[in-house]
């Protein structure tokens, strides 16, 4: 169905809907977002039941990390939205008189593109979906082809909520996701790799449009554990966070530097609670989920193999299932290979320091790719602060994992590598729209201070008292 004329003519519908003027009322838009809960609230067994089929993912974890968290998120920006896209006021200062009023509109870019991954691919798309239509756009929704029961989903409830000169989901491969970057959008937002995340730029580059792009970054997202840390505490989250979706997150940990002195007790300590959580034998656990694809298993199993004389617990796969084993790899080098990139999938190397050398191995982590996540464990919370506020990532915990995610009010975002833009809530909102600074002039007392002549000394002296 999808080719370059079809795409073209849905762009189009959608400019010429966005013209109409229809998506400027903020009442109308709070309605869109109310259809939107509606249509998630009635499709949740279809949409649960399509992240099973693409993932493997359970009820409650298909129910935690994306249903549930759309619902809440399309509560919050109803909330909030009217004050958002209330005008600015401003005092225009002295220097303006007697023009003194200045508006700040909040205003909507147009039509937006959505691209989104396969990993959640049901909070990834609606979750952007909410901040274009509070944002007061239109929006046409490029899904992932690896998740193809999700795509399906998203197809059958956009489709029974919104007409398609609003809001339209595209599916296919690559070449269609190209096409529609060949078309001029007013907004792109992309979530996924950061290869991925170049060609994006580079196409949105051709129209000048704005991108906001949510990377998992290149090197990874890194957890620290001190000497100081609860191993117990630590090791519980970390494994919960591993076997979310089988370590196919963005903001997942990817590597754990953790102090040598404490290296093998916290390893035990792993080994346990990934028994505890999940069972002695993953691959036949109904609730563990699966790699995506065939590709995604064989270039996990193919990895582990290349580190299994250091595999300290798990390293096996089942390509029937797609399932691998949540597999600790330890010790591993700071530039070895699988330390240098994004795995995606259960792997979890860790590398050892010396706890004394803390700022050696912190100053190594900050000359690699931003990641979109960084995560400490330590009782030294003063430490803790002194390192978030001076590192350079997307977000991140101490002594937590992953939940900072799902705080109302603060913002989603990555930095170099690990993206670009800012969403959820007012952040997701303003993201979809452009200020617009107006001043409201005035036809009465007038100054002449900006007109010629020039050479009456009181004008310079009238301007230094009011350009201060």
């Amino acid at each position: 169905m999808w080719n370059k004329d079809t795409i073209h003519a849905a762009v189009e519908a959608q400019r010429s809907f966005f013209n109409e003027g229809k998506t400027l009322d903020v009442s109308w838009r709070i309605e869109q977002l109310r259809r939107l809960k509606i249509a998630v609230q009635t499709n949740e067994k279809k949409l649960t039941r399509a992240l099973y089929d693409d993932l493997g993912r359970s009820e409650t974890e298909a129910y935690l990390t994306d249903v549930g968290v759309v619902i809440a998120e399309i509560n919050e920006t109803i909330k909030g939205l009217k004050k958002w896209a209330k005008p600015e006021t401003h005092f225009s200062g002295a220097a303006c008189f007697p023009s003194l009023i200045t508006k700040v509109y909040k205003m909507p870019y147009g039509v937006s593109l959505i691209i989104s991954p396969f990993n959640f691919p049901i909070l990834l798309t609606l979750g952007v979906l909410i901040a274009s239509i509070a944002g007061g756009n239109t929006a046409l929704i490029k899904t992932s082809s690896k998740s193809i029961h999700c795509t399906q989903a998203l197809k059958d409830l956009i489709a029974s909520a919104f007409p398609a000169e609003y809001i339209t989901v595209i599916d296919g491969g690559h070449e269609i996701a190209d096409l529609c970057l060949e078309e001029r959008f007013d907004k792109i937002f992309y979530t996924g790799s950061p290869k991925v995340g170049v060609h994006v730029m580079e196409k949105a580059a051709k129209h000048l449009t704005p991108v906001a792009l949510e990377l998992g970054g290149e090197t990874g997202n890194w957890c620290v554990v001190r000497r100081d840390a609860d191993l117990w505490d630590a090791a519980r989250k970390i494994a919960f966070f591993k076997l979310c979706n089988s370590g196919q997150i963005c903001i997942n940990i990817n590597q754990i530097a953790v102090a040598e002195e404490i290296a093998d007790q916290f390893v035990m300590c792993l080994k346990e609670e990934f028994i505890r959580q999940i069972g002695e034998e993953p691959l036949l656990n109904e609730e563990y989920p699966h790699l995506i694809n065939k590709a995604a298993y064989d270039k996990c199993e193919a990895e582990a193999k290349l580190y299994e004389d250091r595999i300290m617990f798990g390293g096996k796969g089942d390509p029937q299932t797609l399932r691998f084993e949540p597999t600790i790899i330890c010790p591993v080098e700071p530039d070895e290979p699988i330390v240098m990139h994004e795995l995606f999938n259960p792997l979890l190397p860790i590398v050892t320091y010396r706890d004394s050398e803390i700022d050696e191995m912190m100053k190594l982590i900050a000359s690699r790719e931003h990641g979109l996540a960084l995560y400490l464990f330590t009782k030294d919370i003063k430490w803790a602060k002194s390192v978030m506020s001076t590192q350079q990532y997307g977000g991140g915990c101490v002594n937590e994992v992953c939940v900072h995610l799902m705080v109302k009010g603060v913002p989603f975002n990555g930095t170099g590598h690990s993206g670009m833009g800012t969403y959820h809530g007012k952040w997701g909102f303003d993201e979809f729209t452009h200020p617009s600074t107006v001043l409201f002039g005035s036809n009465r007392f007038n100054l002449s201070l900006r007109e010629h002549p020039y050479d009456d000394p009181l004008k310079m002296k009238l301007l230094k008292l009011f350009e201060r």
